[in-house]
């Protein structure tokens, strides 16, 4: 029991650099006594008595902001930051080393008994608001970030953004020895990084990919006519380059100067006439 301890209040320096000392940790931090709530109310739940373990772990709630079912299986070294608003259904299972940010769900998406309940593999990263629902499974050292919405099995190793979640990278193997955990487990807040990339920038771009390679094989088949005689007559096209996603601010003062420059146009057009 000591041991387990110990290794919560030592992921949370490793995870959490606000922490300052274990008196403080074990004080203050609502999801080490989540935790260790859900160990006494899963215990409980084990031993048959299931009444006073939902009992407990609504005790919990109330002290935690943070619902754990007594029947869900959590790994060691589990941490969730902040904690306000997190939901682990019954038959959540949760490896070692997960971290879990504040508005995570790990529901279910079926009324029906049995496995409804997804499954967490060693070292994955939630990020606030994610909903991971059903009975899937993410991959050890995968990734959700802030706000996705999770209905498919994840790999191992992979990144998953978006509504409903896609995957948009994956990451190298993680050696097997490392200290530090950050470096472990490829650690990121929140599930996200600066550099992440954008699905629908990389699903077009491989729409341009794919309309540049199209129109080489064009360019060769009409050099090919014209070695033969036939007249083609040559267009003008605009040239292709990456899709950089903007949002409507970013556009605002191009629409903005655009407009400007058709009133510019209608005045003078007026003059004329």
């Amino acid at each position: 029991m000591f041991k387990r301890l110990r290794e919560d209040v030592c992921c949370v320096f490793e995870r959490d650099p606000s922490a300052r000392n274990t008196f403080e940790i074990l004080t203050t931090f609502p999801g080490v006594h989540a935790v260790l709530f859900h160990r006494f109310s899963h215990a409980l739940w084990c031993w048959g008595l299931k009444w006073l373990a939902r009992v407990l772990s609504t005790f919990a709630r109330w002290v935690t902001g943070i619902e754990i079912h007594p029947g869900a299986r959590i790994g060691r070294r589990f941490f969730i930051d902040h904690g306000m608003g997190v939901v682990i259904g019954e038959t959540a299972e949760i490896g070692d080393d997960c971290t879990l940010y504040h508005g995570v769900t790990l529901g279910g998406t079926s009324w029906n008994k049995g496995k409804r309940h997804p499954t967490l593999g060693n070292g994955v990263v939630i990020g606030a608001g994610a909903k991971v629902l059903g009975p899937i499974t993410l991959g050890d050292n995968s990734r959700v970030g802030s706000n996705a919405v999770v209905l498919k099995d994840v790999p191992e190793g992979a990144t998953v953004v978006g509504v409903p979640g896609r995957v948009v990278g994956k990451r190298p193997e993680v050696p097997a020895h490392r200290k530090a955990f950050a470096e472990r487990i490829g650690f990121d807040a929140y599930g996200m990084s600066r550099d992440m990339p954008d699905p629908v920038a990389h699903a077009i771009n491989c729409m341009l990919d794919h309309i540049h390679k199209m129109d080489e094989r064009m360019e060769e088949m009409c050099g090919t006519l014209k070695q033969l005689g036939v007249s083609i007559e040559d267009l003008d096209l605009p040239e292709l380059e990456a899709c950089e996603i903007v949002t409507g601010d970013d556009l605002s003062g191009e629409r903005l100067d655009s407009a400007e420059e058709g009133e510019r146009n209608e005045a003078e057009d007026g003059k004329n006439t």
